[in-house]
């Protein structure tokens, strides 16, 4: 298995964490500011009860990141996570670095008593398609909506 080494972020890592999030942002198609970006990131980096931000680091820097956030759920019995970035730089993909991060983000959230573990993908992104389905994830039989508040 590849090496990656995880470690939770901290507000030191934010000028780290900002260029890689505007790239995942970019690739996905999100709106991005600066600004708005970093203050919701050291907000998340300054309050463990709202998730985790963990950097990935492998060959002696940092190559990618990913954000663990918290929910309740009465249908998983209690605390749920839900993946909303995984990110790895360019260079370090196509290694099975993927399936390493994904599992540090499940034994994280299973450290952090998560019952379950949601994420989200863009159907035109093959890779990430295969990565988690590969790792066992399933679509539930229920569609997931979303509305800016």
């Amino acid at each position: 298995m590849p090496e990656l080494r995880c470690r939770l972020a901290e507000a030191a890592d934010v000028a780290v964490l900002l260029p890689m999030m505007e790239r995942f942002n970019a690739f996905e198609q999100t709106p991005w500011s600066s600004e708005a970006k970093e203050r919701a990131l050291r907000t998340l980096l300054g309050n463990r009860e709202l998730g985790l931000v963990a950097l990935l680091e492998g060959e002696g820097e940092v190559v990618g990141y990913f954000v663990l956030t918290w929910g309740f759920d009465l249908e998983w019995d209690g605390r749920d996570a839900f993946l909303t970035e995984l990110y790895l730089v360019p260079p370090v993909r196509g290694r099975g670095l993927g399936g390493v991060a994904l599992a540090s983000a499940e034994a994280l959230a299973r450290e952090h008593h998560a019952r379950a573990l949601h994420l989200m993908y863009r159907t035109e992104n093959t890779v990430a398609e295969r990565l988690y389905l590969g790792h066992g994830y399933v679509s539930p039989p229920r569609v997931f909506l979303s509305k800016e508040l």
